[in-house]
């Protein structure tokens, strides 16, 4: 079970209730690979520890896969169909933004 959970922007680290510390490479996880710092953090542990859950990143790493030496079983196609709805949704946030700025700039 895991107990602790840290990503760096090259490797996912995870401490197991029995001690030990397991070191694995973001190259096996497309998701976290490409994610924000902000979203990396963004983690919990469900249930005692058997998996752990990035939320906004719609991922989920089973700890008794991830000590088997399962990387993540997502096809190409599912992760480029998932980049490109974050960068339409990059877009999207952009343009509000510029909107609302233009909105303050415009009632000065």
């Amino acid at each position: 079970m895991a107990v602790k959970v840290s990503v760096s922007s090259e490797h996912l680290t995870i401490e197991l209730a029995d001690g030990r510390r397991v070191l694995i490479p973001l190259t096996w996880y497309p998701r976290l690979l490409n994610a924000s710092n902000a979203e990396r953090r963004n983690w919990r542990l469900l249930g005692n520890g058997y998996a752990i859950e990035w939320p906004a990143l719609d991922e989920h790493i089973g700890i008794e896969g991830l000590l088997a030496g399962h990387a993540s079983g997502e096809s190409a196609h599912s992760l480029n169909r998932w980049l490109a709805s974050r960068a339409k949704q990059k877009k999207l946030r952009r343009a509000k933004s510029i909107g609302t700025t233009s909105k303050r700039k415009a009632g000065k």
